[in-house]
């Protein structure tokens, strides 16, 4: 029963928690439909996207009922901890939910981690020539890394920005 399913059976998996062998509750995961792989809107690129996402009354709701969920089970609420990718719109959603925490518990810790990945159009020499395709996404990962360190590190009590390429992915 808590074997991973085998490759075979991952075919038709079409979320990343369809890729996990550990069961998660399902209070714990929201996906965004309109941002899925063959949603409406595309990809989550942009820092702004991920505003307007939790602005939505309907999703800031279906947030909230899912973070009261746990919080009402806690029999001592300590803090948070909040990972979230800093290259794409999530900085956008992460920075929201932040501040959502804060104003909403402001005596709590929240510790923040922010993810970038390591691009692997970067050439170790130094040199950094994209491709002009890839020219508007390096300035919108530039973008919302920037906002995101701003925004996440004004409503944490604790952020870390966390990488395995030594510039956070900025050239």
């Amino acid at each position: 029963p808590g074997a991973a399913p085998a490759p075979a059976a991952r075919a038709g998996a079409q979320l990343w928690p369809d890729y996990l062998s550990v069961r998660l509750h399902p209070k714990s995961i929201y996906v965004v439909r309109q941002y899925m792989h063959d949603g409406e809107c595309g990809c989550l690129e942009a820092f702004g996207q991920g505003e307007r996402l939790l602005q939505d009354p309907s999703c800031l709701e279906e947030l909230e009922d899912r973070l009261h969920f746990y919080v009402e089970e806690c029999d001592y609420l300590q803090g948070f901890q909040v990972l979230c990718d800093l290259h794409d719109g999530f900085s956008g959603v992460g920075a929201k939910v932040t501040e959502l925490l804060c104003d909403e518990y402001s005596g709590k810790g929240i510790l923040t981690w922010g993810l970038t990945p390591v691009l692997s159009n970067i050439l170790m020499v130094g040199l950094f020539c994209p491709p002009p395709q890839d020219s508007q996404k390096n300035f919108y990962r530039l973008m919302n890394t920037a906002l995101g360190i701003v925004h996440l590190s004004s409503h944490s009590s604790l952020f870390c920005p966390l990488s395995l390429s030594g510039s956070l992915g900025i050239k």
